[in-house]
């Protein structure tokens, strides 16, 4: 699995050029998240493919022919906090309510929605945790899930915008430290 972290324009028909790119060259994309950066005009793509290297380098070059893709980045060697978010709609009766709220509890989960026959769970973490949390949850009767896909970040004092400009003029410049540093994921 390959993760690319992908700058664009935040304009109308983006998405879909680079949904469409993926397609005509065959890669089927396992994940992939759209949401705004602290940059203004920029948006931020998290994609995940499952691919090897040489495919790596060809996605990455064929994203850099996109008119509209600012910077790729991929991520998949670099140390990473990579990040999932679930909401899971699992049954609980009367009898099962508290055994399921213990079980939320113990994958640092929360309940955010509470009605007489059911519990809406929101969970944060690797898609694997959140694999482990629904597999637990099954017995009791899963209703409904929605999931985002993986969000990824580059650990460190690095930006992926830095120096990014857009076809509007504005300029992103911060500065990183050159500095060697050392950061930790809880």
């Amino acid at each position: 699995m390959n993760t690319f972290v992908v700058l664009v324009e935040n304009l109308p028909g983006v998405l879909t050029r680079v949904a469409s790119l993926f397609r005509r060259r065959g890669f089927n994309i396992e994940s992939l998240t759209v949401g705004h950066t602290q940059t203004p005009g920029v948006s931020r793509m998290t994609i995940a493919v499952d691919t090897d290297e040489l495919g790596a380098r060809r996605v990455e070059a064929n994203l850099y022919k996109l008119i509209n893709v600012l910077r790729v980045d991929n991520v998949t060697s670099a140390p990473t906090v990579l990040r999932d978010l679930a909401l899971i709609k699992v049954t609980a009766t009367p009898e099962t309510r508290a055994h399921v709220m213990q079980l939320v509890e113990v994958y640092r989960a929360r309940v955010v929605d509470v009605s007489p026959s059911s519990l809406v769970v929101e969970i944060t973490g690797t898609e694997e945790k959140i694999d482990s949390l629904i597999e637990v949850l099954r017995p009791y009767g899963v209703l409904e899930m929605a999931r985002t896909g993986t969000i990824a970040m580059v650990r460190g004092g690095t930006t992926s915008t830095e120096g990014i400009s857009t076809s509007n003029g504005a300029t992103h410049t911060e500065h990183p430290t050159d500095d060697v540093s050392v950061s930790y994921s809880v």
